[in-house]
């Protein structure tokens, strides 16, 4: 199931501000009917006893916005997002209509036979990148259906690769989508337990929107977001800690944007005994996570009300906002097992205070 689905939303364009497929695919997957908000975070209740708990993970992604149309049909767009700049020529893009067409392009490359011995080994900066579509005039890309605006994602891609492991386009945070839908399966079965709101945020790729938002009307008394774990197992980054694909799930103990962006989360001490706890339950592997440069939703879901009670959970991924990113499937397998022991401890009695 988790498989199923993780392969069917990475199939779907989704940049953050346009997640409206996605919403809608992930909606007719839920057990029970979800809700929507001004933003358009999908929302679910799973209703229980106190303390309330808001599971969250974001269904929007990176990409661009289409900024100018030149006179002969080339198209000029600005970042939306951490998109890697270096990573970006000679990447198949679709440009997604408002009436839910996909029309396809190429961000250029330079032709190397033109490309000067100075050229050779710098990156082009966005600015200077142009998308084309095939149209020869500014007119024919218009009578397409693009305009200034236009939505632009890397061409939906799926790769089933060796030991279980899935590479593709936002697997951030379509994985993350895949688990809560398999969580939230469970959770229409149970007899009892806390009031889960199982939330879907959009624009965490625009500087973390939506879910600061759901958190403000549904006032949880704990949150816990769901989004990757960045994997520390290939040569490039193997200096940046001990997440590794294959072995289970993990947990942030530290995190820190240090980017401009002061923010980040200290987990609730008794959500990180209550995980751990659950994890050798479940027979789970749990691993851990302190890393600077990563931030998440759950930065500005801590401060709601008089605070809530946070955690950041995810899964190992590799090569982070590229146009394939991977991870792989066991682990969100065991992170859907992980989120399910997790909640059944969560009751009454659970101390939301800090320091006893």
């Amino acid at each position: 199931m988790i498989a199923d689905n993780l392969k069917a939303l990475m199939q779907i364009p989704g940049l953050s501000g346009h997640e409206c497929r996605v919403a809608a695919a992930i909606s007719k997957r839920m057990p029970i009917t979800c809700e929507t908000d001004t933003l358009g975070n999908l929302i679910a209740t799973f209703p229980g006893s106190n303390p309330s708990v808001m599971l969250f993970t974001h269904m929007d992604q990176l990409g661009f916005i289409v900024r100018k149309i030149e006179d002969d049909g080339l198209i000029r767009i600005h970042r939306m997002g951490g998109v890697p700049e270096r990573a970006l020529a000679s990447q198949s893009v679709v440009l997604s209509t408002a009436d839910g067409r996909d029309i396809p392009g190429i961000i250029a490359n330079k032709s190397h036979h033109a490309t000067q011995p100075d050229e050779k080994y710098k990156v082009v900066r966005t600015a200077d990148l142009y998308i084309d579509t095939g149209h020869s005039t500014k007119a024919a890309v218009e009578k397409a259906g693009i305009s200034i605006g236009t939505p632009v994602t890397y061409v939906p891609n799926v790769v089933e690769l060796a030991e279980g492991r899935i590479a593709g386009t936002s697997v951030d945070d379509r994985a993350g989508c895949a688990v809560l839908l398999d969580v939230a399966n469970s959770l229409a079965k149970r007899v009892s337990g806390p009031t889960v709101h199982v939330v879907f945020s959009t624009q965490e790729e625009f500087n973390l929107r939506g879910a600061l938002s759901a958190a403000q009307a549904l006032k949880p008394d704990i949150a816990i977001q769901i989004d990757l774990m960045l994997a520390s197992d290939t040569p490039d980054t193997v200096d940046l800690g001990e997440m590794y694909l294959g072995r289970g799930p993990g947990m942030s103990l530290y995190s820190f944007h240090g980017r401009g962006t002061l923010n980040g989360v200290l987990p609730h001490p008794a959500l990180v005994s209550l995980f751990e706890n659950a994890a050798e339950d479940a027979s789970v592997g749990l691993q851990r996570s302190a890393q600077v440069g990563v931030l998440t939703d759950l930065s500005y879901v801590q401060h709601v009300g008089k605070g809530v009670a946070a955690i950041d959970l995810g899964f190992p991924m590799r090569y982070s906002h590229s146009s394939l990113e991977v991870c792989q499937l066991s682990d969100l397998e065991d992170l859907a097992a992980l989120l399910v022991a997790g909640l059944e401890r969560i009751g009454p009695d659970f101390l939301l205070k800090r320091w006893v």
